[in-house]
């Protein structure tokens, strides 16, 4: 495989591509994952949880949108709290994209299995979750802007098909199935439902992650993010209440045999249509596209992120490595395939999405932490968008995401546990290594 040092990346991103990406890499929540908090909070309490992360993303998708702008990067967040808040918190902000980056996807491929183990039964689902990791990376190795348009058009398929189950089962929507037993658990609820909720739009701070492969990143960055967070809104929106209101919370979570379910979108449809309709049949082979835009969205946006921990040296000098020819980050891209299969094997769906969402919430404190910071230290840097109402929007942001992460350690302490380890055991080996490299 030919590789060279050089760590250029290629230009060829446009606002129609990047609002692509930042749809395709959340769109799998809206399929997949939400569902399990309404065992946790009822209708009611997942509801509650849902808005105050709408008002997170929100803010924090245009307060993130000015750090982009600004340092249009392949680092994202690493790059903007180094500068603002020095290498370590670089560091731990960069490892927290990477725990992100990198554990979300084995989840989106266990649900890929899982829906085509719906279609052919025959097949196994962990061997299908492998195959699907090898094919995309593949696909990211071979150039961004075949990768980008082929997210375009699965994204555009993926949100065609969400509105098609929008329209197919709204006509059967009842108020009191989203009054049955819409509170279970109280405001306890609320908390426990948190990383579902977040699940709903998880990854979409992935834009920035491609800003240097953007054709003209201050004007693109904005317009593809934006246009992104409120598509999902309106997305997130429709799918609650559609996929609820034809039978209650419970038809969606449990499946016959009283398991867990990752497929409420098929179960909802199938309380309407019938399991063996034409429309049944659609929504498991075009619910797919969703799956897959979001898994090769977070893909990429993984291999950027894990590239550019390795040009600062915070990784192995082989990470920094982009391909001669199709100036991809490919080797950061075999690594993290590597990873997520070894994450794939536990099958732990439930758990890996909670330490990706810990990774998350880390990432966003830091980000809006380093804006502020930015905005003092670095007045005069040039901000081609700067986040309207400041400094409400981004601490705002911030404070919701500080309750966030305390309320989801408080029901998750030992995964609370598992991810602080990952975090504190790289701390020490960057603290250890890197700084005997720097000294040589």
């Amino acid at each position: 495989m030919c590789l060279e040092e050089n760590s250029k990346l290629k230009k060829a991103l446009t606002p129609l591509m990047l609002w692509g990406l930042g749809v395709g890499y959340v769109i799998s929540g809206m399929y997949f994952g939400w569902n399990l908090g309404l065992e946790k909070g009822g209708t009611l309490g997942l509801a509650i949880a849902t808005f105050f992360i709408i008002v997170l993303y929100v803010t924090f998708t245009f307060s993130y949108s000015e750090l982009a702008c600004a340092i249009p990067k392949a680092g994202g967040v690493f790059d903007y709290a180094d500068r603002a808040l020095g290498k370590d918190a670089g560091f731990v902000a960069g490892m927290a994209q990477n725990i992100e980056f990198i554990f979300a996807p084995p989840a989106i491929a266990f649900a890929i299995g899982a829906y085509f183990n719906l279609i052919f039964p025959q097949l196994d689902i962990l061997w299908i979750a492998i195959a699907v990791y090898i094919l995309f990376t593949l696909l990211n190795m071979y150039g961004v802007k075949a990768a980008a348009t082929f997210e375009l058009i699965i994204t555009f398929l993926a949100v065609v098909e969400l509105l098609v189950f929008a329209v197919v089962t709204l006509p059967h929507f009842q108020i009191e199935n989203l009054k049955s037993n819409a509170f279970p658990n109280g405001c306890a609820g609320i908390f426990a439902a948190l990383p579902f909720a977040i699940w709903f739009f998880l990854g979409i701070e992935g834009v920035a992650n491609v800003a240097e492969e953007t054709v003209n990143p201050q004007k693109d960055i904005l317009k593809g993010f934006g246009t992104a967070i409120l598509t999902l809104v309106v997305l997130c929106v429709l799918t609650f209440v559609a996929a609820i209101g034809v039978g209650g919370w419970q038809a969606i979570v449990f499946d016959p045999a009283g398991a867990m379910s990752d497929s409420p979108l098929p179960m909802a449809m199938a309380q309407v249509v019938g399991g063996n309709s034409i429309l049944f049949h659609m929504l498991l082979t075009v619910g797919l596209f969703g799956l897959v835009a979001s898994f090769h969205g977070l893909m990429l946006a993984g291999g950027r992120s894990t590239l550019e921990f390795g040009k600062a040296g915070y990784a192995p000098q082989i990470t920094r490595k982009v391909h001669s020819k199709f100036q991809t980050p490919a080797n950061a891209l075999l690594i993290n395939t590597l990873i997520g299969i070894l994450i794939l094997l536990t099958g732990k769906t439930t758990e890996i999405i909670t330490i990706a969402v810990f990774g998350a919430l880390t990432l966003y404190i830091i980000a809006m932490v380093s804006l502020i910071v930015l905005r003092k230290k670095e007045p005069q840097l040039h901000r081609p968008f700067k986040v309207p109402f400041y400094p409400l929007s981004p601490l705002l942001a911030l404070v919701i995401a500080v309750i966030s992460i305390f309320a989801m350690a408080y029901y998750n302490l030992m995964l609370a546990f598992i991810f602080f380890a990952i975090h504190s055991i790289s701390f020490a080996g960057y603290k250890l290594f890197y700084k005997k490299s720097s000294a040589s």
